[in-house]
């Protein structure tokens, strides 16, 4: 075994790593009919890391009800982020499942955005696909004393999803 930590196993030549290049490169131009000299290709540049932005509530909620009225996950997934009688709404409209794929499409969330009429209340709407199709959600988030933001309303295809009501058709 090598005692030299410089390179890997296995390597028998005698260089250590080399540092990276800080200029154009020269890359030797392929077959050519005129003859040319090499040719410079800029560097390519690193991608900025752009730093990770928290979800917002509303598209975290919004991902969460498309998971549960497209059938994804069980209503009971929402069971502390409901209050009132949304979580009745979602009970009631989950065995339907509303939002589920059609023709093998699975439904995702296509735009989410959200306004803020008063503190502590956010309301907001989404559209989602599924295949060719395209479903509107709108619902209203609460700010807890807890400072949880919870679902409070959720309404489909400009029809109130109410306990005992039919589905939107």
């Amino acid at each position: 075994m090598s005692t030299d930590r410089t390179r890997p196993a296995g390597r028998r030549d005698q260089r250590g790593p080399r540092s990276a290049p800080t200029g154009p490169r020269l890359v030797a131009s392929g077959p050519r009919s005129a003859p040319s000299g090499p040719r410079t290709v800029p560097p390519q540049r690193s991608r900025r890391l752009q730093p990770h932005r928290p979800q917002r509530p509303h598209q975290w909620f919004a991902e969460r009800l498309l998971a549960v009225l497209s059938g994804q996950r069980p209503v009971h997934w929402m069971l502390g982020h409901t209050i009132g009688e949304a979580y009745d709404q979602l009970a009631e409209l989950a065995p339907s499942t509303p939002l589920r794929a059609t023709h093998g499409s699975r439904p995702v969330l296509r735009h989410c955005r959200g306004a803020q009429p008063a503190t502590g209340v956010v309301e907001a709407f989404a559209s989602i696909a599924a295949g060719d199709r395209v479903r509107a959600m709108a619902f209203r988030l609460e700010q807890g004393a807890d400072q949880r933001w919870r679902c409070a309303a959720v309404e489909l295809g400009g029809e109130r999803l109410t306990a005992g009501a039919p589905g939107p058709r």
